[in-house]
């Protein structure tokens, strides 16, 4: 099959041919029809984390399913699916307690396994759901790892109808689906950004204004949303009210940040961590997305080919949504 692949880690990509990949007994294969672009497609080029390789990116994808494997009775070839980007063992306690980002084994298609910069992804069948109908691809194939990623954040912040929300940078894939998916959950929700035209873009999606991630928050928020990490940590805690909550998936200006025990106990705050979501969380954000919550999509590029365009647009961190690749 076509794919982009990476030979070793730190590397550059190349653009080739690789075996395609045969589905087991439990797994299916599936003709990917629109992949999407993630952080992650740039980290592993530099070994942060580094996957075993020839390793094939991509965690985001939507396509037609093209084989299956003995066991599968959930779909069938020629079903149109969605893939859960979010790989565990499935039978651990953990898993059985649908708790699967504890898993041991867990994983992200892409990362610690092949991905969707391909023309065939093999994965667990559990893995695929039906595509709903009336999304189109480039949506459909856009929402899978971040918008799961929110989805747990904003769940394990007990974010509520009530609550003043802050969304830090947004622009970005999580940022983007935190401030949708905040908005859909009755929440007040401001947004920042360094960029004038991301700001705006934030109000367009429902925040009730957007402030310059540089200064100050002339806001108070019962909860942060964060995934910057250092350049934007001190304004974050700032802007927390007494007892509010910061949740956090990433941070992608800076993993070393400082902590003032005072602040913390003082204005009894939480830092909390979270990471992916379970298959209940996905099928809960499927459900809303089915429903009509808006996935903003930055830019589709037509033709796999088209790879290493869509990368450098997102390592300018220009985009306002996701970028997409229509195959």
């Amino acid at each position: 099959m076509d794919a982009w692949i990476l030979d070793e880690s730190p590397g550059s990509y190349r653009w080739g041919q690789i075996d395609t990949p045969e589905p087991r007994s439990d797994e299916v294969r599936v003709r990917v029809a629109a992949s999407a672009l993630n952080h992650m497609d740039i980290w592993v080029t530099k070994g942060a984390p580094k996957p075993p390789t020839p390793h094939v990116p991509g965690a985001d994808g939507a396509g037609i399913v093209d084989a299956v494997g003995s066991s599968v009775d959930n779909v069938a070839v020629g079903d149109e699916v969605v893939l859960n980007p979010a790989l565990s063992c499935g039978h651990c306690s953990y898993c059985l307690a649908d708790e699967s980002p504890y898993c041991k084994q867990f994983g992200i298609l892409g990362e610690h396994h092949w991905g969707t910069h391909a023309e065939y992804v093999v994965l667990p069948a559990r893995n695929v759901v039906a595509k709903p109908e009336g999304l189109a691809w480039p949506e459909a194939a856009a929402f899978g790892l971040c918008w799961l990623t929110a989805w747990r954040m904003l769940k394990r912040a007990r974010l509520n109808a009530a609550d003043t929300m802050v969304v830090v940078g947004v622009g970005g894939g999580v940022s983007t689906a935190g401030l949708v998916l905040g908005v859909a959950s009755g929440a007040t929700v401001y947004a920042t950004s360094r960029d004038e035209a991301k700001r705006a873009r934030a109000v367009e999606l429902g925040a009730v204004a957007a402030f310059d991630s540089s200064e100050p928050f002339p806001v108070r928020a019962d909860v942060v949303f964060e995934n910057v990490g250092a350049a934007t940590w001190n304004n974050s805690i700032k802007c927390l009210k007494s007892g509010g909550r910061l949740v956090t998936c990433g941070g992608t200006a800076g993993s070393v940040v400082e902590v003032s025990l005072p602040r913390l106990f003082f204005k009894q705050h939480e830092l909390i961590g979270s990471t992916m979501g379970s298959y209940r969380e996905f099928d809960e954000v499927l459900k809303l997305v089915a429903g009509g919550v808006p996935v903003p999509v930055d830019a589709v590029n037509e033709g796999l080919q088209t790879f290493p365009d869509a990368l450098e647009r997102l390592k300018a961190g220009d985009q306002s949504g996701k970028i997409v690749i229509r195959h």
